[in-house]
C-alpha cells in the first residue's frame, strides 16, 4: 500500500482478454472509442501521453476566476489530439470517454476541494479526478497527479479521499461525486 492508497489495479489476464490482447495502439480519437473497452485502455494511454500544464493551472485557479471567465475545459476529441492540460481536462477525457465505451462502469466526476494554497500569487483549491464502478465497487483514476494509475476498490469516495488527502498532505474541506462539471447551484451540491 504506497503512500495510504491501495495499490494500482492490474487486470486479471484471465478474466481480462484485453490484457493479453491489448488493442492496437489508436491514432485517433475516433478508433480509440472503437478499440478500447476498460478503464485500463484510457488509463494506460494516459500513461504515456499527458503532460501537465501548470501554466494553464494558474489560469483556472480561483485568483484568475475573479478577473475572468476560465479558459473552457478541453473536449475529449481536442485532448486526445493534444493531451495536455491540468485535472479538470484529464478528468473530463476519462468520464466522457468512459461513458462511451463502456456505459456499465458509471463513469462520474470527483471534485475536491483542498484547503486553498497559494501558487505564484494564485490561489489553488479544486482537483477533478475520474471514478468507476466494477462488481460494486469505486475506483479513482485520470488525476493529473498520478497520470495512469487506477485507485481502488473502495467501498465509497470518502475512504478514498481520506487517504488521498494524507498522500497529497493537503486537508480535504469537501467533496463531491457529480453526474456533471456542470456548475451545480450550492442546494443540490451539497446532497
Amino acid at each position: 500500500m504506497g503512500q495510504g492508497l491501495a495499490p494500482s489495479i492490474a487486470p486479471d489476464l484471465a478474466a481480462d482478454p484485453w490484457a493479453a490482447n491489448p488493442p492496437a495502439p489508436a491514432t485517433s480519437y475516433a478508433r480509440a472509442l472503437r478499440s478500447w473497452r476498460t478503464p485500463e485502455d484510457v488509463a494506460a494511454w494516459v500513461a504515456r501521453h499527458f503532460r501537465f500544464d501548470a501554466e494553464r493551472a494558474l489560469q483556472m485557479s480561483a485568483t484568475a476566476r475573479r478577473v475572468g471567465p476560465p479558459p473552457a475545459i478541453v473536449d475529449p476529441e481536442a485532448f486526445f489530439a493534444e493531451p495536455s492540460g491540468v485535472c479538470v481536462d484529464l478528468s473530463c477525457f476519462a468520464v466522457e470517454t468512459l461513458r462511451r465505451i463502456d456505459p456499465q462502469a458509471q463513469a462520474r466526476y470527483l471534485m475536491i476541494e483542498f484547503e486553498p494554497i497559494t501558487v505564484d500569487g494564485h490561489t489553488l483549491r479544486l482537483h477533478w479526478i475520474a471514478s468507476f464502478r466494477r462488481d460494486g465497487q469505486l475506483y479513482f483514476f485520470a488525476d493529473s497527479e498520478r497520470a495512469g494509475h487506477i485507485a481502488g476498490p473502495y467501498a465509497n469516495a470518502q475512504d478514498f479521499v481520506d487517504g488521498y488527502a494524507a498522500w497529497r498532505a493537503r486537508p480535504v474541506l469537501r467533496c463531491l461525486e457529480l453526474d456533471s462539471m456542470q456548475r451545480q447551484p450550492q442546494a443540490a451540491a451539497a446532497r
